[in-house]
C-alpha cells in the first residue's frame, strides 16, 4: 500500500511540475475561465487528453513516436501554424476594448472554444513530449507500479486544469476593466507567438 501511494504521489508531483508553466494551453484555459465561457468542456478536454496521452506513454507509445519522427514533425508544423494564427487573433483583441460579455451567441462561442481547445492540445508537440515521452519514461522506472504513477500524473492534470479554469472567476472584478483584458490578451498573444515560433524553428 505504501509503495502504491508513493508511486501515485511521485506521478502527481512529476505531472504537476510539467503542467504548471505558462504555455499556450494554460493561457487559453485561463482566458476561458475568466470569461466563464465553456469552462467545463475545456477543462474536461485538457484533463482527459492528458490522461489518454499519459496512458499511451506508459503503454509504450513513446517508443513508436521516437521511431517515427516524421509524424511529430508534421504535428509540429501544423501546430506552429495554428498557434501563430491564434497569436494574431489575441493581439487584435488586445488592441481593442473588451469586456466580460461574449462577442457572439453562447452556442457558437462554446463550439469555437471546444474546437480551439482540441487544436491547442492535440496539435502541440510539447504535449506529446511531456506526457507520452517524458512521463512515460519516468513511469517505466517504477516497474510494476508504473500505472499508479500514471494515475497520479493524470490526477495532477485534472486538479490543475480545474483550479485554473474554475478558479479564474476569482479575477472577475479585475477583468471588468478593458485595460485588464488588454494585458491578458497581450500575454496570450505573446505566449502563443513564442510557442508557435519555437515549434516552427524545430519543424
Amino acid at each position: 500500500m505504501g509503495s502504491t501511494l508513493t508511486a501515485t504521489a511521485a506521478g502527481f508531483g512529476t505531472g504537476l511540475s510539467l503542467i504548471v508553466a505558462i504555455g499556450a494551453q494554460n493561457a487559453f484555459v485561463l482566458r476561458q475561465g475568466v470569461r466563464r465561457e465553456a469552462v467545463l468542456p475545456v477543462v474536461a478536454i485538457c484533463a482527459a487528453s492528458d490522461a489518454v496521452l499519459i496512458a499511451c506513454g506508459v503503454g509504450g507509445l513513446g517508443a513508436l513516436i521516437t521511431a517515427w519522427p516524421t509524424a511529430l514533425t508534421a504535428v509540429r508544423a501544423v501546430g506552429a501554424a495554428f498557434l501563430l494564427c491564434y497569436a494574431v487573433i489575441a493581439a487584435r483583441r488586445a488592441l481593442r476594448a473588451s469586456s466580460l460579455e461574449g462577442s457572439g451567441p453562447a452556442g457558437r462561442s462554446g463550439r469555437r472554444a471546444v474546437l480551439s481547445c482540441l487544436a491547442m492540445t492535440w496539435l502541440n508537440p510539447h504535449v506529446y513530449l511531456d506526457t507520452v515521452l517524458l512521463l512515460g519514461a519516468v513511469a517505466a522506472t517504477h516497474g510494476t507500479l508504473r500505472w499508479q504513477f500514471a494515475l497520479g500524473a493524470a490526477l495532477a492534470s485534472l486538479c490543475w486544469f480545474a483550479a485554473l479554469g474554475f478558479g479564474a472567476r476569482l479575477l472577475t472584478d479585475f477583468f471588468r476593466r478593458a485595460s485588464s483584458w488588454r494585458v491578458l490578451d497581450a500575454l496570450v498573444a505573446t505566449t502563443m507567438l513564442f510557442t508557435g515560433l519555437s515549434l516552427a524553428a524545430g519543424a
